[in-house]
């Protein structure tokens, strides 16, 4: 080979070198940007643990298991979200328009904005309320005293009716002993001669005659009146009508 060609190989030899350099270092560079941008993916799915990042428009996810594709510098990567300004009090809301009943709300549930007619006519509300509480205290009180009144007076007139039972019970074990007794009387009357029983009917109270005369026999009784004095016989006899027409008179009265 002649020195010409010599002198002609080595600036070819020396460009191929640098163009293979330059694609060296292009490498690496883009090598090194897709890192960056797989450590942004990375720290934007941190951030996002609630909700995966929807995919972008006009294409698909990538498929699991494969590494995302690099993102061009300034496009923020997949993940990521765009810095929003918030406000400064998550708390805080804009505040209603005029006429808003959120607004009158506010306003009312707000004790430093009343009006002193507000605050008053509260305070006689308050007031109100109060007396009612009371007064309905006071009722129950009063139902509970007239409950235990009632179950007092409901107790009286049971044990009333049981002495009124008793009685009546003795009542009438007492007339049935007068009874007997009175028929005894009547025997003996009846067995006494009529001149004796005659002086001593004289001697009676009128009461005491009847109701011998009017339990003794017609023939045991005729005898004895015959024998008593006239004036009292009579009287007897007048008594003894009154007495059996009680019944007729009171049933005629009864029609």
């Amino acid at each position: 080979m002649n020195p010409f060609n010599k002198f002609r190989f080595l600036p070819v030899t020396i460009f191929v070198a640098s163009m293979l350099l330059t694609v060296k270092i292009g490498d690496i560079w883009n090598s090194v940007d897709g890192l960056k941008q797989d450590a942004i993916q990375v720290a934007g799915a941190e951030a996002q643990t609630e909700t995966p990042p929807p995919p972008a428009q006009g294409g698909e996810p990538p498929a699991a298991g494969q590494p995302p594709a690099a993102q061009p510098e300034g496009v923020p990567a997949a993940g990521e979200q765009a810095a929003v300004p918030g406000p400064a009090d998550p708390n805080a809301a804009a505040a209603p328009p005029p006429g808003d009943p959120a607004a009158s709300k506010l306003i009312t549930d707000d004790p430093t904005l009343l009006t002193p007619q507000e605050i008053d006519l509260l305070q006689r509300l308050a007031d109100r309320r109060r007396e009612i509480e009371a007064r309905e205290q006071e009722l129950h009180v009063r139902q509970g005293m007239l409950a235990a009144a009632e179950a007092r007076i409901d107790r009286k007139i049971a044990e009333l009716k049981n002495l009124q039972s008793e009685i009546d019970g003795r009542i009438k074990v007492f007339d049935e002993q007068q009874e007997k007794k009175m028929e005894s009387l009547v025997k003996i009357y009846e067995n006494m001669k009529p001149k004796d029983a005659a002086r001593i009917f004289e001697d009676l109270e009128m009461d005491t005659l009847l109701e011998v005369a009017q339990r003794m026999k017609e023939r045991k009784l005729a005898p004895v009146m015959a024998k008593m004095n006239p004036e009292k016989a009579r009287e007897v006899t007048v008594e003894l009508r009154d007495l059996q027409s009680l019944p007729r008179e009171g049933l005629d009265q009864g029609n």
